[in-house]
């Protein structure tokens, strides 16, 4: 018989602070504005003969190292149907409505997401973690992304073996 355990990894560390904007349609956005999001993760796993199922502490540093990532940077949506974003020089120009935003490259990441939703970080977060190796014993993997209290999505991975 499998033996299952969940184990849950929230740290005050696990934390950014990050500037964007949501679009709601080709004419409507918000102003640009920041959060300070609160990423959390469950994961499901196997039980070991020793009496661990996945390590805490591998997911805790890959959790904080995603978190300081885009800590303190502009997110964009690079594949939002409503915008163009090219860089010109150091900075990106984000063209949305016929209006051009100017954001420096260096503090700005242009992400694969079509909006900077908390829906969209949790799923574009949640692949990043799975793309550093991950246990093999892993079963489930769920991350959610918090803007604040009450505000929050998660997104699921399971193993299909």
């Amino acid at each position: 018989m499998t033996r299952l355990t969940t184990l849950h990894i929230t740290k005050e560390a696990h934390k950014f602070s990050a500037a964007h904007y949501t679009i709601f349609s080709v004419t409507e956005r918000e102003r640009l504005h920041g959060h300070n999001y609160f990423v959390s993760v469950r994961l499901v796993a196997q039980m070991g003969d020793n009496g661990f199922s996945a390590d805490y502490n591998v997911y805790k540093r890959r959790i904080k190292m995603l978190c300081d990532r885009y800590d303190e940077y502009i997110l964009v949506a690079g594949q939002s149907l409503y915008q163009t974003v090219d860089q010109v020089g150091e900075e990106y120009h984000v063209t949305f409505d016929n209006r051009v935003l100017k954001f420096p490259v260096d503090e700005t990441w242009i992400l694969p997401i079509t909006n900077v939703t908390v829906e969209e970080l949790a799923h574009f977060m949640l692949q990043e973690l799975l793309t550093l190796e991950h246990d093999p014993d892993l079963v489930e993997v769920e991350l959610t992304v918090s803007s604040g209290s009450g505000q929050a999505s998660s997104a699921t991975w399971t193993d299909d073996r």
